[in-house]
This record gives C-alpha cells, structure tokens and sequence, in this order.
C-alpha cells in the first residue's frame, strides 16, 4: 500500500495527468487510504482559486462594460450595441456557473472587483468621473435584463 501511495506522489511530478485519471480511479474504487492526500488537496485549492479568479474576471467584465455604456458619451452611439451584447455574454456565463459559496465571494470582493474595473475604463476612455464605490449591486450585475440609466 505504501508504495503505490509513494510511486503516486512521484507519479505527480512526472505526469499530472495520469496523476490525475489514478487519483480518480482510486476514489471511485473508494481506495481512499492510496490517495496522494497532500498533492489532491493542492489540486482541489488550486481549482478553487481558478474557479473563483475566473468568475471574478466575468464581474469586472460586466462592470468595465456597465462603466463604459453609462458614462463614455463621446463613444456611446459607435459601441453601445457592442457593450451591450459584452454585458449580456458576461452575465450568461457568470449565471451559467453561479453557486452558494460564489456569490459570497463575489458580495464580499465587490468593492475590489469595482476599483479594478474603474481604474481600467478611467485608463482607457480618459474619464475620472467614477463612483468611489460600486453603483450597481450583485443582482443588479447579474439581471440578464438589467442595464443602467444614461
């Protein structure tokens, strides 16, 4: 048992992959005590931090958008329709994957994901004249129909 459970760990910094279809079969067989636990923990952390960073990256999206739609005047009639259609993509996605735990991670991070998408906009339409805080709530993010008034 020790061994299979040692060439498993070398087996992870040789071939993730194969790591990876072994690790399962041996939870599917419920052989839980050959698991390489150290490596399957950093795994599972590691895909919650992708999940989490990519379903971030979709909010400042829908932001950055929201941004420029409401306060980019000067380009409003040539990208409307473009930001629009960005925003509708972005939410699909987000809500296609929204869970429980990640729209608590998305309420508490808010703020930082709001600072993020203005200093982006501010950068590139050239406008200083963002909230200092979010303007829009989580539902109102993720509302498919939601847009903000000009």
């Amino acid at each position: 048992m020790m061994q299979l459970q040692y060439n498993l760990k070398d087996l992870y910094e040789i071939d993730d992959n194969l790591w990876l279809e072994e690790t399962i079969k041996l939870l599917k067989n419920r052989d839980f005590n050959l698991l390489d636990l150290d490596n399957l923990i950093e795994e599972l952390e590691s895909l919650s931090r992708r999940d989490k960073l990519a379903i971030r990256s979709l909010l400042e999206q829908i932001i950055r958008h929201l941004l420029l739609l409401q306060y980019w005047d000067s380009e409003f009639d040539r990208n409307s329709n473009h930001w629009s259609a960005e925003i509708i993509g972005f939410r699909t996605q987000v809500n296609d994957s929204m869970t429980g735990n990640f729209r608590n991670y998305l309420t508490e991070d808010l703020d930082k994901i709001y600072r993020n998408a203005a200093k982006y906009v501010s950068k590139k339409s050239g406008l200083n004249i963002f909230p200092e805080q979010c303007p829009y709530t989580l539902e109102q993010l993720l509302n498919e129909d939601w847009f903000p008034s000009k």
